[in-house]
């Protein structure tokens, strides 16, 4: 199961956010910096509205929806790539993810200890962002010089390294994330070859006051904070950015549905910020989601972007893929306004597929195999 790390400076909110969407307690959130040494893990499920839809369509008896894993990372000091704070475990949990959500203060209270003296969510970012680079440059300047010395002999893989590092150490020596260097196809296999912290696709959650949510979900702009955020993480970072109430989205673990969706609206909210971070993280790890439903459950079913029906199907069960004949498919949005698979059908929106089909979020499949 593919994770995102949570990470940012001690006490901008981490440990409760990650208690809210794992909707758990297992995080110690506590006004001193620290408060996280070992990284917290718990899977969460994926929102996804469609599913119910489906179920009620097929009468089904259950419903599975897709997972991913959050981890709860130690906050980071200033000086993290030199081994401050905890910086040597810190920089070390982060490479074992597969993206970052970068939780970012947005919010002001003076009963909230912030590591550096006051807010200030942008240079909150670069202190961040600054210690991953320093971090990649020291791992790829160290392998750069290992690499050299075998490209001389002729070694074609080595050749291949030392020629994306010289591209990369000028750009990462700048600054920039490893992420936003053009690459071709090629060289960005190679370049997953280096595990560099700033090559983890990045999403930034600006965690604001609880009476600031409504207005910042509704207009971001009507934030400075939030507003700023959102500028330099898709300028600097090609990063989408997502708002949130950490503290209120933790009030909600103990509420059950009902309760949650009273205490929202109640807040004039229609939808919960930890919702929509949880599905830009699912998409921001490459994950798309097909669907199977019938009378015994209605499932979420999670692929990579791109992936053909064969693989799609193997993801079911491996039998599947290795005596896949084809794939019947209609889309969502169609199955629902048509009624019925039947109606799908006689409307002519229900598709036979080959191997060669590429499966799509929102697709909802039946696979036929051979014996």
């Amino acid at each position: 199961m593919l994770q995102a790390g949570i990470v940012g400076l001690p006490n901008v909110g981490k440990s409760t956010l990650f208690n809210a969407v794992t909707r758990s307690r297992k995080a110690e959130a506590a006004n001193y910096p620290f408060c996280t040494i070992d990284p917290n893990r718990g899977v969460v499920t994926v929102p996804d509205p469609r599913l119910q839809v489906l179920s009620d369509l097929s009468s089904s008896e259950k419903i599975i929806p897709a997972a991913i894993e959050f981890v709860d990372i130690a906050g980071l000091v200033k000086g993290a790539a030199d081994g401050a704070g905890l910086g040597n475990q810190f920089l070390s949990n982060i490479r074992e993810v597969d993206a970052i959500v970068q939780v970012v203060r947005c919010f002001e209270d003076d009963d909230i200890i912030h590591e550096m003296g006051s807010v200030d969510p942008l240079r909150d970012i670069e202190v961040i962002h600054t210690e991953l680079v320093l971090a990649d440059l020291a791992s790829l300047e160290k392998r750069h010089q290992n690499r050299s010395k075998k490209a001389k002999t002729g070694d074609k893989e080595a050749v291949r390294e030392v020629a994306v590092m010289e591209k990369l150490l000028p750009h990462l020596n700048d600054g920039k994330p490893a992420l936003t260097l053009e690459l071709s196809d090629e060289e960005k296999l190679v370049l997953r070859e280096f595990f560099l912290l700033t090559s983890k696709p990045t999403i930034f959650a600006c965690n604001v006051a609880e009476e600031d949510l409504a207005g910042a979900l509704e207009d971001p702009e009507s934030n400075p904070l939030v507003a700023m955020v959102r500028a330099h993480a898709e300028k600097s970072h090609g990063a989408e950015s997502v708002v949130i109430s950490a503290r209120i989205e933790e009030e909600m673990v103990e509420l059950d549905a009902a309760e949650a969706i009273e205490y929202l609206e109640a807040l004039g909210i229609a939808d919960s910020g930890v919702s929509t971070l949880i599905r830009s993280v699912y998409h921001l790890l490459g994950l798309r989601t097909y669907l199977t439903t019938g009378e015994k459950e209605t499932r979420a079913w999670t692929i990579t972007a791109g992936m053909l029906a064969p693989a799609a199907a193997g993801v079911i069960h491996t039998d599947f893929e290795q005596k896949f004949i084809r794939a019947e498919i209609v889309h969502y949005h169609d199955l629902v306004e048509l009624g019925s698979l039947a109606a799908a059908r006689e409307a002519g929106k229900l598709r036979a597929e080959g191997k060669d089909y590429e499966v799509k979020d929102g697709d909802v499949v039946n696979f036929l195999t051979g014996a």
